[in-house]
């Protein structure tokens, strides 16, 4: 992968940070964990489920390992303290964040870890395969696994679908749950 590849997900990634930015400074805690009607997660469960995906894979990658732990826990009070992934949505309805603010400085620190993990990983490396085919159960249906093919899922495969392009998808479910708490999307 060349350094201008690297680059401009550098950028592309502080781009999609800036969106989770600028949606929870213009949404309220109540807006968050509001709960549309049943099979529709509330805005709390994308947020949780997006920050803690990020922070849980960056190790993965090579970054540093997971900030969210216990004592976060204990600040931020989320009804559910787990990523979501394989929980169901009737288990996901549930989540809410008890403490917005904590949210937000947890969210600041792990955005800021992933943005430095990508100011020095060597481009060299982004090629390297870390998730090495034939895909184990719990990877074989992602779409990091169908990005990655019989090739392998290579570190930028990682940080691309894992990260960036996870992120843009819970943006997505964030920009069309704001209009049903009354808010506008976050791009044109």
């Amino acid at each position: 992968m060349s350094t201008v590849h690297l680059s401009s997900l550098e950028r592309r990634m502080r781009a999609m940070h800036s969106l989770y930015y600028d949606a929870c400074s213009s949404m309220t805690l109540s807006q968050v964990n509001h709960v549309e009607r049943e099979g529709v997660l509330p805005i709390a469960f994308s947020l949780v489920h997006q920050l803690l995906m990020e922070d849980g894979v960056l190790v993965f990658a090579g970054g540093t390992p997971p900030q969210f732990n216990d004592e976060w826990q204990s600040r931020i009070g989320f009804a559910i303290a787990d990523n979501g992934k394989e929980k169901s949505v009737d288990e996901m309805m549930h989540q809410r964040i008890g403490n917005f603010e904590a949210f937000l400085e947890l969210q600041s620190l792990v955005f800021a870890a992933t943005e430095e993990f990508l100011s020095y990983v060597d481009p060299k490396t982004l090629d390297d395969i870390i998730v090495p085919y034939p895909y184990g159960p719990t990877v074989a249906n992602t779409f990091s696994a169908r990005v990655g093919g019989e090739n392998g899922i290579s570190r930028s495969d990682a940080i691309e679908c894992w990260i960036y392009q996870h992120g843009l998808r819970h943006m997505g479910e964030i920009e069309h749950a704001r209009a049903l708490v009354g808010l506008q999307g976050m791009t044109s």
